[in-house]
């Protein structure tokens, strides 16, 4: 298992790119809860991320809105099925975590979602951001809140994505 990493620039401050054998199966963000350790993050090398950044800045642009990137999501069962079912969030929507739950079959399971939310490894991409309480409140995001609402703002257009203030 070869793994390698890069750091680029967005709108929300440094993004950790990883990948795994050559595939991309970590973003992360400055400060992020559950970032793994940096020394678990492979080379330096930025040959396994082109078409991950020309996407991310399609998408920082206003001009992608569904990420089209091969990924090697490690998770329980569970874990995977909940990020399975975030990719499903269209742009500019918004799911509650209950939602989440019942879509897998398991309504009494929110909490399980949030905690697999949390640990999704390609924030971004698998857009974890797009969840929020029952209530419609934002509740916890790794990456802060304030990113979450930021983003939330940027893909529904009432916000731009301002410069980085990670």
């Amino acid at each position: 298992m070869t793994r390698q990493h890069t750091v680029v620039d967005s709108p929300y401050g440094p993004l950790t790119l990883v990948a795994t054998d050559g595939v991309l199966a970590g973003l992360y963000m400055t400060g992020q809860r559950h970032r793994p350790p940096e020394g678990t993050f492979g080379e330096p090398d930025p040959r396994p991320f082109p078409e991950v950044v020309r996407q991310l800045d399609a998408y920082f642009a206003g001009e992608l809105r569904d990420f089209d990137l091969p990924l090697r999501l490690d998770g329980t069962p569970f874990q995977r099925s909940v990020w399975e079912q975030l990719r499903l969030i269209p742009y500019g929507e918004t799911r509650s975590y209950g939602e989440l739950a019942q879509n897998l079959g398991k309504p009494g399971a929110s909490r399980a979602v949030g905690l697999a939310n949390g640990k999704n490894p390609v924030g971004i991409i698998v857009p974890c951001h797009r969840v929020i309480g029952a209530s419609g409140g934002l509740t916890g995001y790794g990456g802060g809140l304030d990113r979450k609402q930021r983003l939330l703002a940027f893909e529904n257009g009432t916000g731009e994505s301002a410069p980085a203030l990670f």
